[in-house]
């Protein structure tokens, strides 16, 4: 392993002591920190998976009854091109292990209201506008999971190259380094004792 470059003088020693000193509390505090990172993300993930599978499988439930409600699809798109539920949507950021992330929270303004008259439309699309309306909420929730995920991978994979830059290039170079100041200076010692030595 390549040494620092510097004087060995025993001010260096002491610097290069509290330095290794901070490096391997730094990287076991990181390491700690990538652990409790992978453990929170292990557990939006397993959220983001129960999530994907409800809505997809709710999801095929609204199409499905898309499909069989009669009419053609420019009825059905006349049918449905109003909203049907306001909807107040507060976005902010929250801290997760120091990662800001996205944090959504829906509030509906009044009740569920169909855009057009019952008798103008079929039963099966009634049902699948409610269905997809009631939808809106876990949608928004996990796209707030997903994206989460995403961030919290990312940041784990630069803590990671941190981790691994301390632990295999900054800590051992010190400890080479501070091994190198050492011996020389134990060599200077022993060079002034037999000077001394040669002079009595």
């Amino acid at each position: 392993m390549a040494r620092l470059n510097v004087n060995p003088t025993r001010m260096e020693l002491r610097r290069l002591k509290d330095r290794l000193k901070t490096a391997e509390r730094g990287h076991k505090l990181l390491k700690d920190k990538s652990d409790e990172m992978i453990r929170q993300f292990l557990i939006l993930v397993k959220e983001n998976k129960r999530l994907r599978e409800e809505i997809e499988q709710e999801v095929a439930e609204a199409l499905k009854m898309f499909s069989l409600s009669a009419g053609s699809p420019l009825e059905v798109v006349q049918a449905i091109a109003l909203p049907t539920l306001t909807a107040k949507i507060t976005v902010g950021t929250k801290n997760v292990m120091g990662v800001d992330v996205p944090y959504m929270q829906t509030t509906r303004v009044g009740d569920i209201e169909l855009p057009y008259a019952l008798g103008s439309a079929p039963a099966e699309l009634d049902d699948a506008v409610l269905k997809l309306t009631k939808l809106a909420d876990k949608l928004l929730h996990l796209a707030e999971v997903e994206k989460t995920c995403n961030m919290l991978a990312d940041e784990i994979e630069s803590n990671r190259r941190r981790v691994n830059a301390l632990e295999y290039v900054m800590i051992p170079q010190l400890q080479e380094t501070i091994k190198y100041i050492l011996m020389k200076l134990d060599e200077n010692e022993r060079a002034a004792i037999v000077r001394l030595m040669k002079v009595k």
